[in-house]
């Protein structure tokens, strides 16, 4: 089984940045691809970004430009925010593909307000 806890998240102000940090313990020899995923209230949990175990990443159309979602070995997932804006708030998930199916962390909040 595979443990994941997301740290970094936070109140910020328009235009503003803040990075998140996923740690994953447990059976990590398992994981393939690692991901970023957001859930504003009302609203269904959406992928933000992902990455490969070779390193592919992907993201959402809303956020390319602005994130960036980074990986040291399969332990650590990272998620640069830059230019923050408002519809960005949600709770942050961080989610590890592995073999025996997805494993999620229990969330960050992050909200963008003046």
């Amino acid at each position: 089984q595979v443990q994941l806890v997301e740290s970094g998240g936070g109140l910020v102000q328009p235009g503003g940045s803040l990075r998140l940090s996923c740690a994953a313990s447990g059976s990590i020899s398992r994981i393939d691809a690692m991901g970023w995923y957001r859930q504003a209230p009302g609203k269904q949990r959406e992928l933000v970004a992902s990455i490969t175990g070779g390193g592919t990443v992907a993201y959402a159309g809303s956020v390319k430009g602005r994130f960036t979602i980074s990986r040291d070995n399969a332990k650590m997932v990272y998620l640069q925010m830059n230019n923050l804006k408002p519809e960005d708030t949600a709770v942050y998930y961080c989610n590890a593909n592995t073999v025996s199916g997805p494993e999620w962390g229990q969330g960050t909040q992050v909200t963008v307000s003046s």
